[in-house]
């Protein structure tokens, strides 16, 4: 399975208020496994940064002067992504910029060329429930090293948010679900053999039973006789 997590910088906070992209990258994990792949360019966005988002990113008008236009790296991108999972913190930030650029271009939406779409803070919030659950949290809480994050990078933040799914989802490498289409595999999808497994069977004993009967009896006291499995 093939995806890729990706990050922006910007000017500000809203798209459909002219805000822009000036930095997107993207890394390419195989198999929960990362490859070396990246794909990472600053933007020349046209305009100045809000100061609260200088602030964050750090990136300047002036340092981004000279760098290309997003009409130069979209197809670019489009291509490193195609046929891939997007893996995105806050996904809903990130795709409104990048289709607001690839729209004025008049070029197809980013999502039209991925497989599906997984947002890990909507992921997060299902873990960790009435936490903190912003990248910096999250790496704190997985143990993934973000000393080098003094400010916020999209190369940098995408290789974290790697590194944070990775943990997140720690034990499911062997029982991922193949999600590839049938043109994209290379041959037939093996499905878990557990035939050689001596699995033990743990019976009930008596008083877990009882137990057993005892928890539903009150269960069905406290409907008022409407519990469906007596019947």
């Amino acid at each position: 399975m093939r995806q890729v997590f990706l990050d922006t910088e910007t000017t500000g906070l809203y798209a459909d208020q002219g805000d822009r992209v000036i930095e997107i990258a993207c890394v390419e994990m195989v198999n929960r496994k990362l490859t070396g792949r990246h794909f990472h360019r600053y933007v020349n966005p046209e305009r100045d940064s809000h100061e609260e988002a200088l602030r964050i990113h750090g990136i300047t008008s002036e340092f981004l002067a000279d760098k290309p236009l997003f009409a130069a790296v979209a197809q670019e991108l489009l291509d490193f992504v195609r046929g891939a999972q997007l893996v995105i913190h806050n996904a809903a930030f990130d795709l409104g910029f990048l289709n607001a650029e690839l729209a004025r271009l008049q070029m197809p939406v980013i999502t039209g060329q991925s497989v599906s779409v997984l947002d890990t803070l909507a992921l997060a919030k299902e873990m960790f429930p009435a936490k903190r659950n912003n990248l910096d949290a999250l790496c704190d809480r997985l143990e993934v090293d973000r000393s080098g994050r003094t400010l916020h990078g999209a190369l940098l933040d995408a290789e974290l948010l790697a590194e944070v799914y990775i943990n997140m989802t720690r034990g499911q490498n062997s029982l991922m679900i193949d999600i590839e289409t049938p043109a994209q595999r290379s041959g037939p999808a093996l499905a878990s053999d557990f035939s050689g497994l001596d699995l033990p069977v743990l019976w009930a004993t008596p008083h877990d039973i009882a137990a057993h009967e005892s928890i539903l009896a009150e269960l069905d006291k406290a409907s008022g006789g409407k519990t469906v499995w007596p019947r």
